[in-house]
């Protein structure tokens, strides 16, 4: 068996996450966040789209994570980034943590939005 060291070049994977935090890059935030080409910030739920629609055209799709069980984001949050041009793949929030690892991985356009498990 052959391993392959991981490399990100200058992005950010999601290294750990535990009950109301992520460690992204290194770094602990507290709460919900998103992870863009543009940096890490502290997201304030399904209303909060400005960051993310900033970012379309450097993004194809945003991973959602809904905490600890998948749910349905809100049909207003869905439209308002695939307006922008990026597709929505909600998920709970550890499987959009290594989806979004595993694509970074691969040079992929891809952001995250994350509620806390």
């Amino acid at each position: 068996m052959r391993l392959t060291e991981i490399t990100y070049d200058n992005a950010r994977p999601v290294d750990g996450y535990g009950p109301g935090f992520f460690r992204i890059g290194g770094q602990v935030i507290d709460g919900p966040v998103t992870v863009m080409p543009s940096g890490i910030a502290p997201w304030g739920g399904y209303d909060d789209t400005a960051a993310l629609i900033a970012a379309a055209d450097k993004v194809d799709v945003v991973f959602v994570g809904t905490g600890a069980e998948i749910a349905h984001v809100p049909p207003a949050f869905r439209k308002a980034l695939e307006v922008a041009g990026m597709g929505v793949e909600t998920m709970s929030s550890p499987a959009a943590c290594r989806t979004y690892n595993v694509l970074l991985s691969e040079g992929r356009r891809v952001a995250l939005a994350l509620i806390p498990v």
